[in-house]
């Protein structure tokens, strides 16, 4: 498709098949991978090095992704070793495999350190129950008596369940550097809210842009308040970020991003992303005009009913906005009689 005409577009209507390849440009392959959740893939992508391949993001480690790895490294990396893992950020989704693949070959892990410290930070922490900082922010936010209760009794996740142990050692990238892969040079740039530090490359050679979840087509990346930092305000890195990587957006990018479809419209797309904020803080003020704790506002950001699978992203992003308001004198807060938040417009 025409990558000059505005809008958001797909020059691709359907994916590659688990664990097949589809080559986006001369050197760069797009693979997908399945993951056991709601958002059910997460897109890859080879980088041909010659003698080597580099590998950006991995899908997580489980019994399945590790037999379809095992496909790929034969059938469409043609048996040729990686020689470089590159990690966008540090979720499970994308740094799961990391560790299998650089015990195997020897592999470099490119990334950012807060990437680094982060993934292998919680692959060693492991909890058996709730931590009494989980507890606490779950009622700060109101949570449902039921679900509340159920968590009582269930082992949390932890990333290790389906990550690969991250050996010692890597490579550092910070904003501003330059990658050399595929035979291009990539630009460095950093966004923040979805993860912190998240590693974005944007090629000086062509029209491609490596985007992991900062960017993606279809739909946004959660933004998120969690127990280990209740008072963090990523909803107002996300904002930095999107109004600065907006400055970079050409309409003939084509931009590969961790979920759903590569797509050229970057413009366009980034505006979308700021906006969908905007237009959920607005209608979160014209909510709190009464009190509410955090899981009341569900249906103002959302639109649409929270089911037990998307409740705790539901609740970390309500916080984070939440937060942004709050750090903006533009809601109040206080304890009401069981301890929750209850949240008002100032």
């Amino acid at each position: 498709m025409d990558g000059g005409q505005r809008g958001v577009r797909t020059p691709w209507d359907t994916p590659p098949e688990a664990g097949q390849a589809i080559e986006v440009a001369e050197g760069v392959l797009w693979i997908r991978l399945p993951l056991p959740m709601a958002l059910d893939h997460v897109n890859i992508y080879a980088l041909d090095e010659g003698d080597h391949w580099s590998i950006v993001d991995t899908g997580v480690k489980t019994r399945k992704s590790v037999a379809i790895w095992e496909n790929i490294l034969r059938d469409v990396l043609g048996g040729k070793p990686v020689g470089r893992v590159i990690i966008t950020h540090y979720h499970p989704d994308h740094v799961g495999m990391a560790g299998w693949l650089m015990e195997r070959f020897g592999a470099e892990h490119w990334t950012t350190r807060t990437s680094y410290l982060t993934a292998r930070m919680l692959c060693l922490d492991v909890e058996e129950a709730p931590s009494p900082q989980a507890l606490a922010f779950w009622r700060d936010a109101g949570m449902d008596a039921e679900i509340y209760q159920r968590r009582l009794t269930e082992r949390p996740f932890n990333l290790g369940d389906i990550s690969h142990p991250i050996p010692i050692g890597y490579h550092r990238l910070t904003q501003g550097d330059v990658v050399q892969a595929a035979g291009r040079s990539w630009d460095v740039h950093i966004g923040h809210g979805h993860a912190p530090e998240h590693l974005t490359l944007w090629s000086r050679d062509c029209n491609l842009v490596i985007a992991g979840d900062q960017v993606l087509s279809s739909i946004s990346p959660n933004i998120g308040v969690h127990p280990a930092e209740p008072m963090a305000d990523p909803l107002a890195d996300w904002l930095e970020s999107c109004a600065r990587l907006a400055t970079l957006a050409r309409e003939d990018h084509l931009v590969l991003g961790g979920h759903k479809l590569p797509f050229t419209g970057l413009p366009m797309r980034m505006g979308q992303l700021a906006e969908n904020h905007h237009g959920a803080l607005k209608r979160l003020l014209a909510l709190l005009k009464t009190e509410q704790v955090a899981v009341g506002c569900f249906p103002a950001l959302f639109k649409r009913s929270i089911d037990a699978g998307t409740y705790g992203l539901a609740l970390c992003e309500t916080v984070a906005h939440l937060n942004y308001l709050l750090f903006k004198g533009q809601v109040t807060r206080r304890r009401g009689p069981d301890g929750a938040w209850l949240w008002k417009a100032a």
